[in-house]
């Protein structure tokens, strides 16, 4: 099968186009002929060996992507053969920026036909994070504020919209060319984050929900009130330790189960997410789809068409 891999760590430029050996589905797994994947942080954090490293090459990468069973594995029968589906790949495991992978099929949700292959793949993981960072680990409730951190990206623009539907009142940060955008998704207030410093412009949150990582994460901390949560996803596996005893910091578990997959769907399907931007490459192409990922000013979400 053709597959985007690389053959050792670095920038962009070590990613490949070409053949690689065809999965096979095991048991409780589904093979599935992928249409689209989406470009994640995490896949560029992989290439350059920013985790642990590689142990075996070629590695193909990738952790989310959507489209058609082609064969069952042993004691699979809630799906079948030509059952459009789409999901993220198991922790641990990666491989979507190929023609073809094999999973558990215990974590992979049906395709909704209102939604197409590339919107499916660009919700996954992203709507994921934000689902499990925002209502499962933060608890975020209604009359609440929360400082959202890099609010034009994929997972930060469904988070937006997820307090929004919950009640919550909405301060993020962005550039100026994305204000427009933020607050079409829910914001209720934009901060510059070139011009203006946003330990000035806000303070007293209830939560804080950061994308972005570093020396941002770590001013973070400042905005909030007394007794105050945050939660991280760009900061590594663990979240930064709180400097304030009365404030508490989490790092998100970001399992895999069709529940919250199906959840994405129904909030899509219903008006109270809408999906991002999405900014097409063929799988050939995943270099430069790489380059523009790890540019960090990117709006929404980066999708390859696969097939």
């Amino acid at each position: 099968m053709k597959a985007a891999f690389f053959m050792r760590h670095g920038g962009p430029e070590v990613l490949q186009y070409g053949d690689v050996p065809d999965p096979v589905a095991g048991p409780g797994e589904l093979l599935v002929d992928i249409r689209a994947a989406s470009v994640n942080a995490a896949d560029c954090k992989m290439r350059a060996g920013s985790y642990a490293p590689v142990a075996r090459f070629p590695y193909v990468p990738g952790r989310d992507f959507s489209g058609v069973v082609a064969a069952l594995g042993e004691g699979v029968s809630d799906l079948k053969v030509g059952d459009p589906v789409f999901g993220v790949c198991d922790v641990g495991q990666e491989g979507a920026y190929a023609e073809r992978i094999a999973i558990k099929a215990a974590i992979v949700a049906p395709k909704p036909d209102p939604l197409s292959h590339a919107e499916c793949a660009a919700l996954a993981l992203a709507g994921l994070t934000a689902l499990v960072s925002i209502e499962d680990t933060l608890q975020l409730a209604r009359g609440e504020t929360i400082l959202i951190q890099g609010g034009a990206g994929g997972v930060a623009g469904i988070a937006i919209q997820l307090a929004r539907h919950i009640g919550a009142r909405v301060v993020t940060t962005a550039s100026a060319a994305n204000h427009a955008y933020v607050r079409a998704l829910g914001a209720d207030e934009v901060i510059d984050y070139r011009t203006e410093d946003f330990t000035r412009k806000v303070s007293g949150c209830d939560a804080v929900f950061d994308t972005v990582g570093g020396e941002v994460a770590l001013k973070s901390f400042s905005v909030l009130r007394s007794g105050g949560r945050a939660a991280f996803i760009a900061s590594g596996a663990s979240a930064p330790p709180s400097p304030r005893p009365d404030v508490r910091a989490y790092r998100p578990k970001v399992g895999r189960d069709r529940r919250h997959l199906e959840r994405l769907v129904a909030l899509v399907l219903s008006g109270a997410v809408r999906l991002p931007e999405i900014t097409r490459y063929p799988l050939s192409q995943a270099a430069a789809a790489h380059v523009v990922s790890e540019g960090r000013h990117l709006r929404g979400k980066l999708v390859f068409d696969v097939r």
